[in-house]
Order: C-alpha cells, then sequence, then structure tokens
C-alpha cells in the first residue's frame, strides 16, 4: 500500500495547536453538520488537538467517532480535549491516509479537515476514506486555498509571506492550494456523487487581528514551518522574522481585514 512522502508543514509548535484549538465542528465543517444524526459511525482523519472531533462525536452519540492522526503526541491532546467535555465514545488510533488499518464499509461518515493539502497522494487518500465508507455514507472534506488568501490593506511582506509558504509547502510534497482541487480529487479517486461547496474564515476584530496576526508571526519564527523553510534554502532567518514584523504591523492596523477561503467536498458513496 502506498505511504506518507510529504512531511507535514506545520508541525505542532504551541502556535499551530492554538490555531487548531480554535477550530470547531461550526466554523470548520458546517456544510457536513446537516449529514450527522444521533448513532452514526464517524472517522476523523488528521483530528489533531480534538475539538471538532470532540463536537462530532457530541452530534453523534451513543454512535462512535474513531479519531485519528499521524502524530502520536497529538493524539494525547485530543484524548485530553475529549475527556474534558465528558465524552466516552471516541476511540483513537496513529493512522496513514494512504493506507488505513480498516476493514471496507466501517463507517457512516469519513471526514477530513485540512488534511489533503499536506499528504502525499491526495486522491489515493480519498480512495482510502472511499474504501472504510459505507455504501449510502458520505466522505467529506475541506481543504484552505493559500493561493486566494485575501487581505487589506496590501502589505508587500505578506505577499512574500504567502509565496514563501506556497513554495514550502510544495518543497514538503503538499498542496497549499488544494480547497480548488477538491473536486478533481474526489473525481480522480472514483466519486461520481460530489457536491462541491466553499467556506470562509474572516479575522477583522481587533482580537482577530491580534490572534491571527501573532500566531502567524510566531509560527513564522518558532515553528516546523520556520526550519524546513531554513534547512530548505528557502528563506534565513533574518527574512522569517522581517516576515513576523509584517505580520504583527498588519495586526496593528485598525483597517485591517483577512480572508481564509476552503474548498469543501461531500461524497456520496
Amino acid at each position: 500500500m502506498p505511504r506518507e512522502t510529504a512531511v507535514y508543514t506545520h508541525g505542532h509548535h504551541e502556535s499551530v495547536l492554538r490555531s487548531h484549538r480554535w477550530r470547531t465542528a461550526a466554523n470548520s465543517a458546517a456544510y457536513l453538520l446537516p449529514e450527522l444524526r444521533s448513532g452514526l459511525d464517524v472517522l476523523d482523519v488528521g483530528c489533531g488537538p480534538g475539538t471538532i472531533t470532540a463536537d462530532l462525536a457530541a452530534l453523534v452519540a451513543p454512535g462512535t467517532v474513531t479519531a485519528v492522526d499521524a502524530a502520536a503526541d497529538v493524539l494525547e491532546r485530543a484524548a485530553d480535549t475529549v475527556a474534558g467535555r465528558g465524552l466516552d465514545n471516541v476511540r483513537f488510533a496513529v493512522a496513514d491516509v494512504h493506507a488505513l488499518d480498516f476493514p471496507d464499509d466501517s463507517f457512516d461518515v469519513v471526514h477530513a479537515h485540512q488534511v489533503l493539502q499536506h499528504v502525499g497522494d491526495p486522491v489515493q487518500a480519498l480512495r482510502e476514506m472511499r474504501r472504510v465508507c459505507r455504501p449510502g455514507g458520505v466522505v467529506a472534506a475541506r481543504d484552505s486555498d493559500y493561493g486566494a488568501f485575501t487581505w487589506y490593506p496590501s502589505s508587500p511582506v505578506l505577499d512574500g509571506w504567502q509565496e514563501l509558504y506556497r513554495r514550502v509547502a510544495r518543497a514538503n510534497g503538499g498542496e497549499p492550494d488544494a480547497g480548488r482541487r477538491l473536486r478533481a480529487w474526489a473525481r480522480s479517486a472514483g466519486f461520481t456523487d460530489i457536491t462541491s461547496t466553499a467556506g470562509t474564515w474572516c479575522f477583522a476584530t481587533p482580537e482577530e487581528r491580534a490572534w491571527w496576526s501573532g500566531l502567524w508571526a510566531e509560527r513564522t519564527t518558532a515553528s516546523v514551518y520556520a526550519e524546513l523553510a531554513v534547512r530548505g534554502g528557502h528563506a534565513d532567518e533574518e527574512r522569517l522574522m522581517a516576515i513576523a514584523a509584517g505580520w504583527r504591523a498588519w495586526g496593528e492596523d485598525p483597517d485591517a481585514w483577512f480572508m481564509v477561503p476552503h474548498g469543501e467536498i461531500l461524497c456520496r458513496v
């Protein structure tokens, strides 16, 4: 079976997890929620620290949620999140989405949020998600599209950040402009009944701007992404520091606004 070949660009630095913990089913999987009901069995691929996982588990109880991630350490954080919510219908496993260790037709819903942009073979990942989904079930995926990120006011520094991030992500074997490709990948994986939608995050209030700019400033200098950018020869530390300063300056502008667009697919099996 194929195995993962890509390197996860972000890693699990606190600045990354701070972003991941903010995510909920409401702000990150609204397109999927009408498909959920009590008693369904869900596979949550790339669960991270488990905030979306916990929401899904509450919605489908007494059905089960199986939460998988390639990183064992982040599964411990997810388990803490679930335990803190008092949920007992979630199980955890380390997994590679290219070769899931589950029998065919195991789940009613297979969900992946911000996963396919980071894997080496997103079509194979979707084939595996399809294989483990029961007939009549749905495979759901949502990914951002870095090339379509939009902000105001214009900033040459953030223009440079966008170009650099996309270059680093592709050098790591991923596809940062995944959102626009989800439908094509799903068709290549054999799906024929595909509903394609789009959703956004928007950061505009003083609190949102400070949070978003602060986590990206920190991520640019202190995370695995920063290490990979330097090690790969894409940027030096001086440039990363300048980008971080640009992020902070943008976040302090009272007119600042940032939109993150996402592609979404619901694929019926």
